[in-house]
């Protein structure tokens, strides 16, 4: 009888022939997007309720480009006051004293706690409170007063429910960065005879910036659309501006489009500059390298596997 092969001379199996993977609800979803989109583009080109030419004609228009300007100035010292504050509450916060830490707890709970309008209202309308403010000795002398009407216009009005309202929440933004670093750093630095304040600024906080900006970037970008929300005291800003003109002209669909182009593009422009802010906080990681960097040029391997 013939002897049986060895297992090494049998013969191999034929390689499998691989069969891509058919995705036809993908496809289906593209074709029903395209035509939903090829439907939305159809209408805003013929529908002449849209009344581009109105939407032309004030797009630059004197009134709405001032109502514009006092949207950027509120939304960037808005931001400012939220992320001073902030930082401080968050350093409040992480205090072992127990004064400061719940002095901040009670400022979020009660600021986060109640709506962005009535807090506008309230600062709007505090002369019916206090008609007059002042400085001094408690049950003593005053200093100093102030007739509240003159000390808090609408702008201050606007900028104290903005600016207080954001610190409370850029205060857990920031307070989530601090405890994303590693408590040893803190430690290292007190090693070293760093002071608290000094660990914060030079060591702790650099660190916790690759986590605080992009939820720093959102909360901008939120703030610029937040800042509409000031028509219920009456400041001239962007969407005033265009509530005023159509009130009299009655071309409301017009001029709520204006408004809306303005608030997109000043919102792209936040979202390309927030792009960039991280990238500069996340060197040193993955997520903030570019594609250049993920991927080392073949000399750079060469050199890796050499001295492998």
């Amino acid at each position: 009888m013939a002897a049986e092969p060895l297992p090494l001379e049998k013969e191999r199996p034929k390689p499998i022939e691989a069969v891509p993977v058919r995705h036809p609800g993908r496809w289906l979803a593209v074709a029903v997007l395209a035509v939903l989109a090829a439907m939305f583009v159809n209408t805003v080109i013929t529908n002449d309720n849209f009344r581009w030419p109105i939407v032309a004609q004030y797009l630059f228009s004197p009134p709405i480009l001032n109502g514009l300007q006092n949207t950027l100035i509120l939304t960037v010292l808005s931001m400012l006051i939220g992320i001073v504050g902030g930082v401080a509450l968050a350093v409040m916060r992480l205090s072992p004293n127990p004064v400061l830490s719940g002095v901040s707890a009670v400022y979020i709970w009660l600021f986060r706690g109640t709506p962005l309008i009535a807090q506008l209202l309230f600062w709007n309308f505090l002369a019916a409170l206090y008609p007059r403010l002042s400085l001094g000795i408690p049950f003593g002398p005053e200093f100093v007063s102030f007739d509240t009407n003159q000390l808090i216009n609408q702008f201050a009005a606007c900028l104290l429910g903005l600016g207080l309202n954001e610190a409370a929440y850029m205060a857990e933004i920031v307070r989530g960065g601090l405890q994303s670093v590693d408590q040893g750093q803190s430690e290292a630095a007190g090693a070293l005879g760093m002071s608290r304040a000094q660990t914060l600024r030079r060591i702790v906080l650099p660190q916790a910036m690759r986590v605080i900006i992009p939820p720093t970037g959102n909360e901008t970008i939120s703030m610029l659309k937040t800042t509409s929300l000031v028509v219920v005291i009456g400041y001239f800003e962007l969407l005033t501006s265009a509530q005023r003109i159509y009130s009299v002209n009655f071309q409301t669909i017009p001029l709520l489009i204006v408004v809306a182009i303005w608030y997109l593009a000043l919102t792209s422009l936040l979202s390309v500059g927030q792009y960039y802010v991280e990238r500069y906080y996340g060197r040193g990681t993955n997520r903030g390298q570019t594609g250049a960097r993920l991927f080392p040029r073949r000399d750079q391997q060469q050199a890796a596997g050499a001295h492998g």
